[in-house]
């Protein structure tokens, strides 16, 4: 099959490693209170978010063509296996929840391995850049909208666009200003910082702060949230318990989850790519995809994903290599090993502005612009996509962003340049 491993490593350019080194460091303090929220999310303890955050992304860049992207805990595959997880009458937390979520993660490994035999890659080649553009620009609306409940003094939103404008107006309704003020400081300080010294990593500085007002503050006295405590340990290997769940049942969320996997992760890397001037290769990403699924499985943990917050993060700091995925790995490894105190102190506001701060530099709303000006069809297009992943979530919008590629293909075969 031509697999290439480490090819974003091979003839190592040593002026990348500070760079990278920086930008892994970082990325591995992002992954924190992001993997440990969508790990709860997907129905296991919090820790396991931390686990699916060392091999599973160590694994992944060995296998991955694309210098940039960075693999981890994400928001899509996350809901839908803790929704999977309810809909089977399985407690969120529990022993049952614990043995069941890494046979459904099994299952998506084995799905994608089955989609790159079937070079499924392919498919990725005839969607369109506006559709590209709304489907990333909707999956990053829709996380900024599940984090604001968090700012306000809650907890993180789920479901789709009226379920989080649900979730906003409750958080309102009992709102903590000492938590808004603390995370709007911080997305200020960010997004400024990013305008005036783009390469100064403000993120560590900030999630320092954070650190110090809690222990000096207090501030967790006045309601604002911190991260859950963390026993110090690497997580232990182990078989998937293929008893504990229906087969069926997890072969069939496995593949919604692989599906939604494949897609969002082909369409960023490929997004991406294209602004960045380099050239990945589809079908790879998919084995790196299903190995570093595999990786998760065996240390207990949900189904990984292709994350574009991190991955935003990365760019934003100039990492140039899978070698920022290397470093994140160990530095995690450290971390559960020697660092799970300082875990407690950090305040979840000022986390979820990190979070934020990446999730803003993705979105494409001046591609959109844009397209009003030159295309209306094309225009038209790219708000679709964004709507349906909005309005009716990731599976549903890749379905409505393959069917629009389909027709702008019809449109222009139709209507050709004269």
């Amino acid at each position: 099959m031509n697999i290439k491993l480490l090819q974003t490593l091979r003839n190592y350019n040593k002026d990348n490693f500070i760079k990278d080194i920086i930008a892994g460091i970082i990325i591995m303090a992002v992954s924190i209170p992001i993997s440990m929220g969508y790990a709860q999310i997907a129905g296991l303890p919090a820790v396991y978010g931390l686990y699916g955050s060392v091999f599973p992304i160590l694994v992944f860049g060995l296998f991955s063509t694309s210098p940039q992207f960075i693999f981890g805990v994400d928001a899509a595959p996350a809901v839908l296996v803790g929704s999977a997880i309810l809909t089977l009458n399985i407690e969120a937390g529990s022993d049952k929840a614990m043995a069941a979520v890494p046979v459904m993660t099994f299952f998506v490994a084995l799905w994608l391995l089955a989609f790159y035999f079937m070079k499924a890659g392919k498919l990725v080649n005839y969607i369109s850049a506006p559709v590209m553009g709304g489907f990333i620009t909707g999956i990053c609306t829709t996380i900024i909208l599940m984090q604001i409940p968090k700012i306000l003094g809650g907890s993180s939103g789920t479901g789709e666009l009226p379920e989080l404008i649900v979730s906003i107006i409750e958080a309102a309704s009992h709102i903590n200003p000492v938590s808004v003020a603390l995370g709007i400081c911080s997305l200020a300080v960010i997004v400024v910082a990013r305008k005036l010294a783009p390469k100064f990593p403000m993120v560590i500085v900030v999630m320092a702060a954070g650190v110090l007002l809690t222990i000096f503050g207090h501030i967790d006295q006045y309601g604002v949230k911190l991260l859950s405590a963390v026993e110090p340990g690497l997580p232990h290997f182990q078989c998937p318990q293929f008893r504990s769940v229906d087969l069926s049942q997890a072969a069939g969320r496995g593949l919604m989850v692989a599906v939604v996997i494949m897609a969002e992760t082909l369409l960023s890397e490929n997004n991406f790519a294209f602004r960045n001037g380099y050239k990945i290769r589809d079908n790879q990403e998919i084995l790196a995809c299903a190995v570093g699924n595999i990786a998760s499985a065996v240390v207990g943990c949900c189904p990984v994903n292709g994350s574009i917050s991190r991955t935003s993060m990365n760019d934003q700091y100039g990492g140039r290599t899978q070698m920022v995925s290397v470093v994140a790995g160990f530095t995690m490894i450290l971390l559960l090993l020697f660092g799970t105190g300082f875990i407690g102190y950090l305040p979840v506001p000022v986390l979820t502005a990190i979070v934020i701060s990446a999730l803003m530099k993705v979105v494409e709303f001046d591609l959109a612009e844009r397209l009003f000006r030159v295309s209306r069809n094309e225009f038209y297009i790219f708000m679709a996509a964004f709507f349906g992943v909005l309005l009716l979530g990731t599976i549903y919008g890749v379905i409505i962003g393959i069917i629009l590629s389909f027709i702008a293909v019809v449109l222009k075969a139709t209507n050709p340049p004269r």
